[in-house]
């Protein structure tokens, strides 16, 4: 249900911005990204959704992967949370509460 909300949230935000809304998942099911945000000049922003108030290391690791494979293309890494606070971790990753994604 959280991950169903963050990602109406997200679709309406992008549909404003003209970009496409959509998931990655290997072929192999080795690494899944919950939300890919793109343009229409393939920069993409990452989204995770995770039903806590809290972020570890094991919670960006696809979003790390992400950044090895497309560079440049990633604009920004971001996992929406739970918690109160708005902030971004010391390897780059933006932490954004769910409350802070509407109107």
């Amino acid at each position: 249900m959280f991950e169903s909300l963050v990602t109406l949230s997200v679709r309406v935000f992008a549909q404003a911005a003209e970009a496409n809304v959509g998931h990655l998942r290997t072929h192999r099911g080795d690494h899944e990204v919950d939300l890919i945000v793109e343009r229409d000049d393939h920069k993409v922003v990452a989204v995770e959704t995770k039903l806590s108030a809290t972020v570890d290391d094991d919670d960006v690791k696809h979003l790390h992967w992400l950044h090895n494979e497309i560079g440049e293309d990633l604009l920004d890494a971001v996992v929406v949370t739970t918690g109160p606070h708005a902030y971004r971790r010391p390897d780059g990753i933006a932490v954004v509460p769910a409350a802070l994604l509407g109107p």
